[in-house]
């Protein structure tokens, strides 16, 4: 178990130094269930980053997942900058 603190003042967010494809996979894992799970929130944040790093796939994917989201999934999900599209 983790049982130490993270020192937010240095930590690096992930939005710095994420690879674009790697965000991508990441929407993808969330919206396909891959987990087991299918998790609509964070598959939009997930495409949401990739979006905003470059991957112009992601846009289409984060509109088709914000589709499918319920007025409580929309509530509940983090607000970001909006990615250009």
């Amino acid at each position: 178990m983790f049982q130490r603190q993270f020192d937010l003042d240095k930590a690096t967010p992930v939005e710095a130094t994420a690879i674009p494809d790697v965000l991508f996979e990441r929407g993808l894992y969330w919206a396909s269930g891959r987990s087991g799970v299918v998790n609509l929130v964070a598959a939009h944040k997930w495409f949401n980053l990739a979006a905003l790093k470059g991957r112009t796939d992601a846009i289409s994917l984060r509109r088709e997942v914000a589709e499918m989201m319920s007025e409580a999934e929309i509530a509940t999900r983090p607000s970001a900058k909006p990615a250009p599209g």
